[in-house]
């Protein structure tokens, strides 16, 4: 579909307008942050230790130039990166020195921890709403290039889902007595744009078939049959399909995975083997964008790319790494902007108490009482599901708990 853009922007601006006219706001359990804020302390004093005998002298963590020269100077690690100060100590150049020193791997997982602790565990509880007892965060709609939405004051987008810690944070996230937290998420939505735009037949009929796009992409790419696909081989294969979306090239694959350049050169030319129309579009879109100078989304939303014909290959690349995936992530944007509209209308127009608290990129959450749990359960996934027709079925993945990290297993 393609909407008047001007009836486009019209609806877009509604989600501000509507969905989050008088935040309600989400409940937070502070004392649990209280107590994962002493835990997680001990743990950094567990690390530090482990760090200061392992460089073999104490010294501020925090310093890239004390930290530069345990590494390069007292234990004398290889140097991966320069900056106009020196050798680099980002997270980029740890995670390969990781293969080489056990520092390294401590040094990563003690700024893991600090950040969360800093970002998160101490801050959420001073952002309690007095009046409210709540957090109240605020979504910015024209700050992201993609058109996705961000959160700030606090930015609650970022707490990782996977981590251990990221799960325990999303703990804190409660619903009140005699309600629960629904989560309801897309599941592979870029995936299955990529499959829409693309046309590709072999991934248009893999969601179809509502196979496991990770473990199909892996049993080609290794040979093997479907049910033989190991956790590692999907886990790579999982890297390779997000990967292509975001423009990953064999050399960012390889050190992503751990494995040589030749191999990863090899795994990316498998998976254009197995999805053709996949390349095909992307070198169309490529060119379309050198002729026009922006990119568009699936409903005529545009973003200008003015290095698309620069001189300068490294700018030149960035701009087509950013033509492919803009009209990916800004049409997933666009979906779910549409289904908050339509949801936040139903639910008015129903009388319902139910409220949207949250929207993390492709997941909403609700605060709903228990009462009409079974009628959001369904009301979420219709909307969700219906926002727009694709050539591929949209799946949204919907469940509840007491807290976030229930609601989102």
């Amino acid at each position: 579909p393609h909407l008047d853009p001007a009836a486009l922007y019209e609806r877009i601006l509604n989600v501000e307008r509507r969905s989050w006219k008088g935040r309600r706001g989400v409940g937070i359990d502070t004392g649990l942050l209280e107590r994962l804020g002493d835990h997680v302390d001990g743990q950094l004093g567990r690390l530090e230790r482990e760090i200061y005998e392992l460089a073999g002298s104490e010294f501020n963590l925090n310093s890239p130039v004390q930290l530069r020269k345990v590494l390069f100077d007292d234990l004398g690690l290889p140097v991966v990166k320069k900056t106009r100060t020196g050798p680099s100590t980002d997270q980029s150049v740890l995670e390969q020195l990781a293969a080489s020193h056990p520092i390294a791997e401590r040094l990563l997982e003690y700024r893991s921890l600090a950040k969360l602790k800093s970002t998160y565990i101490d801050v959420l509880p001073r952002m309690v709403n007095p009046a409210t007892g709540r957090i109240h965060t605020r979504y910015n709609q024209t700050v992201t290039a993609t058109g996705r939405l961000s959160s700030s004051d606090p930015n609650l987008q970022n707490i990782p889902v996977r981590t251990e810690l990221g799960r325990r944070i999303r703990e804190a996230f409660v619903a009140p007595r005699g309600h629960r937290l629904l989560s309801a998420d897309y599941s592979q939505i870029e995936l299955r744009i990529l499959a829409h735009l693309t046309g590709d037949g072999n991934l248009i009929e893999a969601f179809e078939r509502g196979e496991d796009i990770h473990a199909a992409t892996a049993a080609r790419i290794h040979g093997v049959a479907v049910e033989d696909v190991t956790a590692e081989m999907r886990y790579g294969a999982k890297a390779v399909n997000f990967g292509i979306v975001y423009g990953q090239g064999p050399y960012n694959l390889a050190r992503q995975l751990g494995i040589e350049r030749r191999e990863a050169k090899r795994i990316i030319d498998t998976y254009f083997e197995m999805y053709p129309g996949v390349r095909a579009w992307i070198e169309r879109v490529h060119e379309q964008a050198r002729k026009d100078g922006y990119v568009t989304t699936m409903f005529g939303r545009r973003r200008k790319l003015p290095e698309i014909s620069s001189t300068d290959r490294v700018a030149r690349a960035n701009a087509e790494r950013i033509a492919q995936n803009t009209p990916i992530q800004g049409t997933a944007a666009d979906i779910i902007k549409l289904a908050m509209i339509d949801l936040h209308g139903e639910m008015l127009r129903r009388g319902l108490r139910s409220r949207m608290v949250l929207q993390v990129h492709d997941e909403l959450v609700f605060e709903v009482p228990k009462a009409e749990l079974d009628l959001m359960r369904e009301l979420a996934r219709e909307k969700m599901e219906g926002a727009v027709q694709l050539n591929v079925p949209l799946v949204v993945d919907v469940a509840d708990g007491r807290t976030w990290a229930e609601a989102h297993p």
